[in-house]
């Protein structure tokens, strides 16, 4: 093999080897790619989900709410149902009762002589004696008795409550509170709502954004090609020229006129070379691929980057029903309103039904006891405002007011989004047009630059046509090129002015 075929086996062995390298991408692909990357994507997801679970947190609302409550407590003093002077007089019960027995006794002996109590119990065979020493063994007992009821009562009524404990289950079921808890759950649902519509304009802006950089690498990779092509004719007819001023049938004016002509096309080949560089950095970090990735689109390739379509129809209820930013204008409408019934409710009864059960220690349900007892409880709980100064009433007022300015920045973007789908309509329309006179300069400038470059051969038009030719070939190859680019954008900008961009 010799020394030049082994250099073409090498090139084309690398040329493989870059374009297997290379990602070949859609605008499909460029799209999905976009949405997973995106952050506030990802952010307007979470916010999805704090919706979802603020919409489950009001259904609760509804239902019984359960709490438990304990507690413990140390006083520094206890509670005490008797005096000082009761405590230390109950422990003496018995020896004061059995003295004034023996008082009343010894007055009872003392009025009667010592011989008639002798003879009636003599009569009834008793001694006095013996009587004596009997009533005393049986009040000392008695005596002795009564000493520890006192001490066992003194000792009952030692509350000892410096150490309190108390515990409790609570139920409560809303049965009415003024329309807070429906309006609540309207507000949780509107702004679920709210956040889809918010993930959904983020999506559609996504797409629009993407679309825009794609079609722009599309546009900068079409007119490479063009400058490249262009750069060719230039110095093909600067070749040609300088042969013509060596062999004296053109001036060195015209030699240095071409030279200045390629110059300029180098210039903005290189232009669109860096511009392109740079594009296709936006779109790899729109995407989410490293900047620096090798990226294919498959328009790039395309001759015809759009064609001429029909003429769309204005629609702008299309507009009014799918545009999101409409949509959460009009929940910002919504929520307004939610938040006004919010606010009636505090002129409003509420009624809530209770139930639950409490225990306690000390207990008081069998004397004062040191053991946890408790006890079943139900009722309801109704709670009736009746004057508050007209400040529920202020607020209601200010609700409103807000209500009325959300109304108006509806009504006003509903106007600004009308004045964009007739203006997209139109700007569709126009790039349609110029599009079709693209397409017929198209033809002209390539016929004319054919003629020139066969009168330049034959010797009777000047570098200077030729030049002239190839500029306004440039020229028309351009406008084609933009007017295509531009008939894809308008045809984003319309969608998304509709709100249909998918």
């Amino acid at each position: 093999m010799t020394r030049k075929g082994i250099l073409l086996f090498i090139t084309f062995s690398l040329s493989l080897f870059t374009s297997s390298a290379q990602r070949l991408l859609t605008l499909d692909s460029c799209r999905q790619m976009a949405l997973r990357n995106n952050k506030q994507m990802s952010v307007a997801k979470v916010k999805q989900d704090v919706a979802e679970n603020l919409r489950k947190s009001a259904r609760t609302k509804y239902l019984p709410h359960v709490s438990a409550i304990g507690t413990y407590q140390y006083t520094s003093r206890a509670i005490s149902l008797l005096n000082d002077q009761q405590k230390a007089t109950l422990p003496h019960l018995g020896d004061a009762t059995v003295s004034s027995m023996q008082t009343d006794l010894a007055g009872i002996t003392g009025s009667l002589p010592m011989e008639n109590i002798s003879m009636m119990l003599g009569a009834m065979g008793l001694k006095l004696e013996d009587l004596q020493n009997l009533g005393n063994t049986e009040m000392q007992k008695l005596g002795d008795k009564l000493n520890g009821i006192g001490q066992s009562l003194v000792d009952a009524l030692d509350t000892d409550t410096r150490h309190l404990f108390a515990g409790s289950v609570m139920v409560v079921q809303p049965v009415f509170l003024g329309g807070s808890i429906i309006a609540l759950n309207k507000m949780a649902d509107i702004n679920e709502e709210m956040q889809d519509n918010s993930a959904e304009a983020r999506r559609q802006t996504t797409i629009y954004t993407t679309d825009k950089v794609y079609w722009q690498v599309v546009s900068l990779k079409h007119k490479q090609r063009l400058a490249q092509s262009f750069l060719d004719l230039v110095k093909k007819l600067s070749t040609d020229v300088n042969k013509m001023v060596e062999e004296g049938v053109a001036t060195r004016s015209d030699g240095l006129s071409v030279d200045v002509k390629v110059n300029e096309a180098e210039m903005t080949l290189q232009k669109v070379n860096d511009g392109l560089v740079l594009s296709k950095m936006l779109l790899c970090q729109t995407i989410g691929l490293p900047i620096n990735e090798a990226v294919t689109l498959a328009d790039e390739d395309n001759e015809n980057i759009a064609v001429v379509e029909l003429t769309p129809e204005l629609n702008v209820e299309t507009a009014v029903e799918n545009r999101p930013e409409l949509k959460l204008l009009e929940g910002g409408v919504k929520l307004s309103k939610q938040v006004t019934n919010i606010l009636k409710a505090g002129n409003l009864p509420m009624v809530a039904l209770t139930g639950g059960y409490a225990v306690t220690n000390p207990s008081l349900f069998n004397g004062f006891e040191r053991k946890f007892q408790g006890f079943w409880n139900v009722g309801v709980l109704v709670r009736v405002p009746i004057w508050n100064w007209g400040d529920v009433m202020y607020k209601v007022r200010a609700s409103k007011g807000a209500t009325s300015i959300a109304n108006l920045e509806l009504q006003e973007v509903r106007e600004k989004i009308e004045l964009q789908v007739n203006q997209n309509t139109f700007r569709v329309n126009e790039a349609n047009k110029k599009l079709a006179m693209a397409q017929s300069n198209i033809a002209r400038a390539d016929e004319n630059l054919r003629t020139a470059n066969l009168g330049f051969r034959e010797g009777v038009i000047s570098p200077t046509t030729v030049m002239e030719a190839q500029t306004a070939w440039l020229q028309a190859q351009s406008q084609k090129i933009d007017a295509e680019i531009d008939v894809r954008l308008s045809q984003v900008d319309l969608q998304k002015s509709l709100g249909i961009l998918e």
